[in-house]
């Protein structure tokens, strides 16, 4: 299915360094996921995890653009972002039906990982000992 993906057009360590780029980005992702919608209410949680995700997958580009001008040589320096995705292209991701790459696949996995991680519930206050 992604034979012929880009991703196999780098080099061992080139692919190392954006597993490693994509961990890092995912990770932030569901970090500030989580940070923006634990202590908001169930009905704020998706609205905030959609701008979130539309964010991400505006932004992101130019986060592994800079990736790219460190390991491939004579990239200029530019700006890659283009107006934000439209919401067609997101529903796109989310149900898969994007390009199938590891990137769009990745992107849509994200997405779902982004909504549990907002619809996660908080944990409960343990009572003192002593009450």
């Amino acid at each position: 299915m992604y034979e012929g993906d880009s991703f196999f057009t780098l080099a061992v360590w080139g692919r190392v360094g954006l597993v490693g780029v994509s961990v890092i980005f995912a990770l932030a992702a569901l970090g500030i996921t989580r940070v923006m919608t634990y202590y908001r209410p169930y009905v704020l949680r998706v609205p905030i995890w959609a701008v979130l995700f539309i964010t991400f997958v505006w932004a992101s580009p130019q986060g592994y653009y800079t990736y790219y001008r460190l390991i491939l040589d004579g990239l200029p320096a530019q700006s890659v972002l283009a107006e934000p995705p439209r919401p067609e292209e997101i529903i796109a991701l989310l149900t898969f039906r994007h390009s199938a790459t590891l990137s769009a696949h990745g992107v849509g996995i994200l997405g779902w990982l982004m909504l549990v991680v907002a619809l996660w519930p908080r944990r409960k206050k343990c009572r003192d000992a002593a009450n």
